[in-house]
């Protein structure tokens, strides 16, 4: 299979690979190459991949694998090639994790400065 991964700015990963593991918002999957074609959203976590009986490491944030008859695409907004198991673990805690709970803060924050201003604009236009 030919693995993409592909990130906003740039072409991190292109290789043969005779595996791809990956987690989905469904839970862990495997791909080989006569698998089914697919379509996945990822979820933070380890994108293992064989290439040549070798595994690979990369630490993906959130994204979409597709599966479409020998080819397998990844895009995400962050990845980090890695070999420690352990050290990509931490980096997806504290980097990719710890980003989308600000982010999920801040879309609160701005709907709630929406609301404020839609139920203030009633209000207006009540008295008016």
């Amino acid at each position: 299979m030919q693995l993409t991964i592909w990130l906003p700015h740039r072409l991190l990963v292109k290789a043969l690979c005779q595996k791809v593991m990956a987690d989905s918002t469904e839970g862990a999957f495997t791909l080989l190459p006569r698998h089914i074609d697919c379509v996945a959203r990822l979820v933070p976590g380890i994108l293992l991949y064989l290439q040549d009986g070798q595994e690979h490491l990369v630490a993906v944030d959130e994204g979409v694998l597709v599966k479409c008859g020998d080819e397998v695409r990844v895009a995400t907004r962050q990845a980090v090639l890695g070999g420690d198991l352990g050290e990509l673990r931490d980096r997806i805690d504290r980097e990719f994790l710890a980003r989308d709970e600000w982010e999920r803060k801040v879309r609160s924050a701005a709907a709630r400065l929406e609301s404020s201003l839609v139920r203030r604009f009633l209000e207006f236009s009540k008295s008016a």
